[in-house]
């Protein structure tokens, strides 16, 4: 018989009244078969590190970052799963060294992301903090005329650095409102671009011609602070910056500068490099920003099935077949794992 894999999930120190079973029931839809749970209560990378020795999988969204210290402790882990598109929290290079896949879940909530992003870009163009206010003060008669300075979205122009799953939503949506979209990702074809419609452009030219300049990349060493002071001083003094991505792509200091001195006109902002944010972070009460608490993902399908999706990735990686998204494929040659074909649903393997 087979033994049976660990997979861990890290919890904080402190007393649950649910069982394993009522707890982890998603993510038991997928692993029950093949695997039992590991409850590892830490409140340090040490802890953590300790308590993962000797599981065979991992599987996270929060908390402690899985660094190289906690990838060098474990001994036996095949798989990191991870329940979100950002893999920030695991050290991706250090996973590949050791050969331990990494997978996360980059199309279970993308829909809510690029409406989220629109959201966003509709209310920093209108103003809506501002008219908020005035509404509560009683300012009815002197709203109309700031409005009446403003643009109107229609035939301007939204510029996406990424073109991934997200951005290819928002620039559907986008182009409905009658945005012409151009986009920047060295990662995909121009040919792919414009069969969606998508000009593909340089970086320089999305941020000189963006009206609109919306952030959907992952981040990382080439993305940190992509969008700082140089960037933002090529930009239109009337463009509005959105990142719904993470917060680390933008210099915060730049960008408030930049708002400051009305180099851009304004941001919207679901992501910021600290969160939660300092109380006297400046872009919390600045008129042309919108920020909102790292939720643009969040509905009632998105935590449900990102628990199950990251379980399913897990699972096909515990069962010796390659996950179906997988973040550093270069391990992949590299461990025993078996390429699957998925059936249709019509015509399955014993039909």
């Amino acid at each position: 018989m087979t033994p049976r894999k660990r997979v861990a999930f890290q919890l904080p120190r402190q007393a649950y009244n649910q069982t394993v079973e009522q707890r982890f029931a998603l993510e038991l839809e997928a692993l029950a078969p093949i695997a039992d749970i590991v409850e590892v209560r830490a409140d340090t990378p040490a802890e953590f590190a300790a308590g993962v020795k000797d599981v065979d999988a991992i599987i996270t969204s929060w908390g402690l970052r899985i660094d190289q210290q906690v990838i060098r402790s474990m001994e036996q882990c095949v798989v990191i799963g991870v329940g979100s598109v950002g893999v920030d929290m695991v050290d991706i290079a250090a996973a590949t060294e050791a050969g331990i896949v990494v997978t996360n879940v980059p199309d279970v909530f993308i829909e809510e992301v690029a409406d989220y992003a629109m959201m966003l870009l509709l209310n920093v163009s209108r103003l809506t903090p501002m008219m908020v206010r005035m509404a509560k003060d009683g300012d009815w008669y002197q709203a109309r005329p700031q409005l009446s300075l403003i643009p109107r979205v229609y035939g301007q122009t939204l510029g996406l650095f990424a073109f991934g799953n997200v951005a290819r939503c928002t620039a559907r949506r986008a182009q409905a409102f009658g945005l012409r979209v151009i986009a920047c990702d060295p990662y995909v074809s121009e040919l792919e671009m414009s069969a969606l419609g998508v000009e593909p452009v340089s970086f320089n030219e999305l941020l000189e011609r963006s009206d609109f300049l919306s952030i959907h990349a992952p981040h990382n060493a080439e993305t940190e602070h992509a969008i700082n002071a140089q960037a933002f001083a090529r930009m239109k003094s009337s463009a509005i910056v959105i990142n719904t991505a993470r917060g680390p792509i933008i210099d915060e200091k730049a960008l408030i500068e930049a708002l400051r001195n009305k180099t851009i006109a304004g941001a919207g902002l679901d992501v910021l490099e600290q969160e939660p944010p300092a109380a006297d972070n400046p872009l919390l009460t600045m008129e042309n920003v919108v920020v909102t608490p790292h939720v643009a993902s969040a509905s009632t399908r998105m935590r449900p099935e990102t628990r199950r999706r990251a379980a399913r990735e897990v699972a096909l990686v515990l069962r010796g077949k390659w996950p179906m998204s997988c973040v550093n494929p270069t391990v992949l040659p590299r461990v025993s794992l078996e390429r699957w074909q998925p059936y249709p649903m019509s015509r399955g393997p014993n039909r």
